[in-house]
């Protein structure tokens, strides 16, 4: 899964300026951010009418940037890739986004907010004179449209609903009321709109900050009937809407081919419009390719860079930034494959992989290894939680012990693809299927291109039994680590736990302080002692750059939106 920091108050930067190093070494920029306060009572934005456009000067600038897969689909209610959000990012905004310099809920088309009724629902003042792409206007009633699509998107359109982030936050759908927290939106006036919770939601606010909650044109999702499946895109079942997506951003979707996607500055863009007119977000499969790109100048930067390149880049005195690790790689354990329900199946998994030579080894120096699926630098991190140790021999000895007498264990593994959480998917697969034979698993390889459905394969019911992946995290709140992957069953892990749901359901809605981080710390034991998968590392993630980019907005959850790149002025 995908579509990811310092303790509360530490004032630290979270976007950094990119510096030319001397050869040979690397001033690798972290970008970390900070963990605001959850329940915001108020904050207020900047008035409405004393926002100042900036204006482009100069000629018209193109800039070309390298990913390492190709996005799944451009309406973000119904994706959840990096790929997919590195493009909804530029082209569609949320009511609030997160703070560049702590990382906090900011605003963005909400210029402020009020918590009421203990925290069962939150008014929102809306920015005034917005507009969407298409020329129609942003206003309330646009916001209310939105709220109540991702609620009542019915099961043709978003299947199980596990790969969205409307279910992961608000729990389950209008056909499942009872089960769900959304309460519904209210429209207060053009500029006023009021959102309503069943329940207390500590990560609120934080979780609207997340690419899926961006507001789209209402008339565009209209006439893109944006719930019917009826196209497609890169491979994916996709709607007209998810071709062409309108927001208020500051680019607008142009087009898109095999390998490219191209977006246009948006001349009534309400906010800073940047230096870049044409952007373009082009795939190399081959992180050689991405490197090479860039040495000729076809690529202005990507992202991400695996560990082999960075030392070629960092010889060739090229820009490499890193971000703090707001990430994790983990191995899923399907129980739904009835040999892996005996927990000492999964312990002997757990005991019989490396996780530091799979560091050492496949990752940006810097990754840790690591016992569990919460960042330490998030609250609810639990340091008396290590995880289950690297031991060969006691792992032999479990698996000689449990139900196991040597059935095939289907493996599933992605190719053709780099992503942050991991840059070598092939060769960390290789290590780990090495290492699990060795205990005495009969692992049977079943490699499937990422660009040819496997987030699909592996989060679906179906016969993994193991599958490699990891989690962007994309909000500062432990629940974004947790719930998503183990606070309601799914086809991934096939996870029938109600003790472990029921705690990440009461932790989720306590206020920060004592109470809660006890609460996620108990998770976090539990977690370990289940082994419903296997955490192994907290990766560090890099972008290279050519020496045009003098500034880039280098964020841990992925928050880079292309208005704020800065370029060197042409030489005279």
């Amino acid at each position: 899964m995908e579509s990811a920091v310092l303790k509360e108050n530490a004032p630290v930067p979270s976007q950094a300026r990119p510096r030319r190093r001397p050869r040979l070494r690397a001033a690798a920029i972290a970008a970390v951010v900070l963990l605001g306060g959850t329940a915001c009572t108020g904050s207020p934005g900047p008035d409405p009418s004393s926002t100042t456009p900036a204006t482009r000067q100069g000629a018209p600038v193109t800039f070309r940037f390298g990913t390492g897969a190709d996005p799944a689909g451009l309406d973000p209610a119904l994706v959840a890739d990096t790929e997919s959000y590195r493009v909804t990012r530029q082209v569609l905004e949320g009511l609030v986004t997160n703070d560049p310099v702590n990382g906090a809920p900011a605003p963005s088309l909400a210029t402020s907010w009020k918590e009421l009724g203990d925290g069962l629902s939150y008014r929102f003042k809306l920015r005034g004179g917005v507009t969407f792409q298409d020329g129609t206007p942003f206003d309330a009633q646009a916001v209310c449209t939105n709220f109540e699509r991702w609620y009542t998107l019915p099961k043709s359109t978003r299947g199980d609903g596990s790969g969205t982030m409307f279910k992961q936050v608000f729990r389950e759908f209008s056909d499942q009321p009872k089960d769900s927290i959304y309460g519904g939106c209210t429209v207060d006036g053009p500029l006023g709109v009021t959102l309503r919770l069943k329940m207390p939601l500590t990560g609120f606010l934080q979780a609207l900050t997340l690419p899926a909650f961006a507001i789209s044109s209402p008339a565009a999702l209209e006439k893109g009937t944006a719930n019917t499946l009826n196209q497609t895109f890169y491979g994916n079942k996709v709607s007209k809407y998810a071709l062409h997506p309108v927001g208020t951003g500051p680019f607008m979707f142009t087009s898109s081919a095999p390998g490219t996607v191209t977006m246009t500055a948006n001349p009534k863009y309400w906010g800073e419009k940047g230096q870049i007119h044409t952007l373009i977000f082009a795939t190399y499969d081959e992180p050689e390719t991405r490197l090479a790109a860039l040495e000729e100048g076809t690529l202005d930067g990507f992202d991400p860079v695996t560990p082999a390149n960075f030392d070629k880049l960092v010889k060739a005195g090229k820009q490499v930034l890193q971000r703090d690790p707001f990430s994790v790689m983990y191995v899923g354990i399907n129980q739904a494959v009835p040999v892996m329900k005996d927990l000492k199946v999964r312990e002997a998994i757990a005991a019989g992989i490396d996780k530091t030579t799979l560091v050492n080894d496949f990752f940006i120096a810097g990754t840790a290894a690591t016992g569990q699926f919460i960042p330490p630098k998030l609250s609810g991190f639990n340091n008396a939680v290590p995880g289950i140790p690297f031991d060969p021999v006691k792992a032999k000895e479990l698996l000689k012990s449990s139900s196991y007498k040597g059935q095939e264990i289907k493996f599933y593994y992605p190719t053709n693809v780099t992503r942050t959480y991991l840059p070598t998917p092939e060769k960390v697969y290789a290590e780990i299927a090495r290492e699990l034979t060795a205990i005495g698993f009969n692992i049977k390889p079943v490699p499937i291109a990422w660009n040819d459905g496997y987030v699909k394969a592996v989060t679906s019911p179906g016969d993994h039994a193991l599958s490699l992946m990891g989690w962007n995290g994309s909000y500062a709140d432990p629940d974004n680590f947790v719930g998503p992957l183990f606070g309601a069953p799914n086809g991934e892990l096939g996870l029938q736990d109600p003790q472990l749901v029921s705690k990440i359901t009461r932790a989720r809605s306590l206020p920060n302080g004592p109470d809660r981080t006890a609460a996620y710390d108990a998770i976090n034991k539990l977690i370990a002692a289940t082994v419903p998968a296997v955490p192994i590392a907290l990766p560090i993630s890099a972008i290279a750059l050519s020496d045009t980019v003098a500034g880039y907005p280098l964020s841990p959850v992925l928050n880079e939106v292309f208005n704020h790149v800065t370029l060197t002025p042409p030489a005279k």
